[in-house]
């Protein structure tokens, strides 16, 4: 999963320093290689205290989220020795375990003590393990993340817009807790004039090149109960992906797209929803938790001008999983440094200074803490939303599976082109002439 922001090439050389921590072997140097986002700085700064406790210098390749995936899979599929360590996508895990790219992290987890139970279980089936439901380790967990919402809690409080909401729909007006009340929420503000300028519900996710859409309307689709398989690892997808529930959702999904969101938004994802939510024209928007500290802070559009909460239910709750874990590139020159690495990530003081800066820590010394909730506004937010994420397939074919959704959705969301039970039936048979040609079906 994920995210898009402005292009971030980061290199951190910090002073080398005599001291180390005992039992970690050193490496002149390490690139880190992750995408271009307000965490990759956090990073940077957290990985300075590495660098003063051995000696070694770290480099950062940080890729733009449009180009991540491209750049660093063609860099693992050719052999090319540009990162020693990794902070990949969920869903590249299963091929990289299968194509050698990632080292098997199990050996060295059991040599160091680094127990995956001090982690949240979500995030290491979702970040660590393939084959899926196995004690196969190829990351540490890394960033935790998921997608929510964020609204103007400023204009939400205005007693004019209170007591006209409440005499139109019963209820007071405030974050929604399911998908029917959200389009409510959005339609209620699509159209009026705030603060001088016409305002729109809802900013949510339709771009159509990388992942945008598929994250942004499983976000619908998960909560109405689609499902990938009927029955895990069978690939059994008719009457799952394409069952009724499913297309409610998919169907929720276009109506919330079409009703309200701002014009010219047919192709946004991460960028795009943050500028529609800092320039005043939308009500609320999706995007990944990843970006709440910086919302937060905002000057503009931050402080006691926003909230947050987690992505609606409907007939069950559920996230769309973001996040991701960190590896070790086998063909690294540096492995003793890279283990190194991972290590001293792993350790409880290193976790929750990670959480202070701005990444999302999952090590259960951070997530358990009493203090944990009150720490950000959006922190118990965060925690409910890792107990119910769904993610995308993580099979080896995943880009070629993600492509085929990405191009069913947006035709029908944004092309308007046929029926959501059209566009769903059309996904299974892509995904299956896919499967077939594995030998998995």
């Amino acid at each position: 999963m994920r995210k898009m922001t402005r292009a971030l090439m980061g290199m951190s050389s910090a002073l080398v320093l005599s001291t180390a921590i005992p039992g970690m072997a050193k490496a002149d140097e390490l690139t880190l290689c992750w995408a271009a986002w307000d965490p990759a700085n956090a990073l940077v700064e957290l990985s300075k205290d590495f660098t003063a406790a051995t000696g070694t210098t770290m480099k950062f390749e940080f890729v733009p989220w449009p180009n991540f995936a491209d750049r660093i899979l063609n860099e693992l599929n050719s052999g090319g020795k540009l990162c020693d360590l990794l902070i990949g996508d969920s869903q590249w895990i299963g091929g990289s375990a299968e194509n050698g790219y990632y080292v098997k992290l199990n050996d060295f987890f059991d040599k160091e003590g680094i127990k995956m139970s001090d982690f949240a279980e979500a995030a290491v089936n979702a970040y660590s393990t393939w084959p899926k439901g196995t004690p196969n380790y190829w990351a540490l967990p890394a960033m935790g993340d998921a997608n929510g919402w964020f609204y103007r809690k400023d204009w939400f409080a205005k007693p004019e817009l209170q007591a006209e909401f409440k005499e139109k729909y019963g209820r007071d007006l405030g974050p929604p807790q399911t998908w029917d009340e959200l389009k409510q929420v959005a339609e209620f503000f699509t159209g009026r004039e705030i603060d001088g300028q016409k305002v729109y519900g809802a900013a949510i996710f339709t771009e159509r090149a990388s992942e945008g859409i598929t994250m942004g309307a499983t976000s619908a689709l998960y909560p109405y109960g689609f499902k990938y398989e009927q029955t895990g690892g069978k690939y059994d997808m008719d009457g799952a992906v394409n069952s009724a529930d499913a297309v409610a959702g998919l169907e929720a999904y276009k109506s919330l797209y079409k009703c309200c969101q701002p014009p010219g938004y047919t192709d946004s994802y991460m960028g795009e929803g943050l500028d529609a939510f800092k320039s005043g024209q939308v009500a609320m928007a999706m995007n990944w938790f990843a970006f709440f500290p910086g919302l937060y802070k905002d000057e503009k559009v931050g402080g006691d001008k926003i909230g947050f909460f987690v992505n609606p239910k409907q007939k069950v709750a559920a996230s769309t999983l973001g996040g991701q874990g960190m590896s070790v590139v086998a063909n690294t020159d540096n492995m003793d440094g890279a283990l190194a690495y991972i290590k001293w990530f792993a350790q409880p003081d290193v976790q929750k200074k990670w959480w202070a800066l701005g990444g999302y820590a999952v090590h259960n010394a951070v997530l358990n803490d009493p203090s944990f909730k009150a720490s950000q506004p959006f922190a118990a937010d965060f925690l409910v939303a890792m107990n119910q994420v769904q993610d995308f397939w993580q099979e080896p074919s995943y880009a070629i599976l993600l492509q085929a959704m990405q191009k069913r959705l947006h035709d029908y969301v944004v092309a308007d082109q046929g029926t959501a039970q059209e566009a769903l039936d059309s996904l299974v048979s892509d995904w299956k002439e896919i499967f077939e040609d594995e030998g998995k079906l």
